[in-house]
């Protein structure tokens, strides 16, 4: 299950701490902290989040979360 936008894998990469949990933890604290000027930013964080609550900490281990420079 792997059906990230490159955008949201990049912002994953960004805050990726090493579980889901924790990323999704941590992402929740980046949102918070968001201006209302950055709501393109809180509709990709909540479109990343989303897809992560949905996932299994087994689907989380097989994705490749490394920035693709190339795309």
């Amino acid at each position: 299950m792997n059906n990230f936008t490159f955008e949201e894998t990049n912002l994953l990469c960004i805050y990726n701490t090493g579980s889901r949990t924790g990323l999704i933890d941590a992402l929740t604290e980046m949102r918070a902290e968001l201006s209302p000027e950055e709501a393109e930013l809180r509709k990709l964080t909540d479109s990343a989040l989303e897809k992560l609550q949905a996932m299994s900490d087994a689907e989380f281990a097989e994705l490749e979360l490394y920035p693709d420079f190339d795309e």
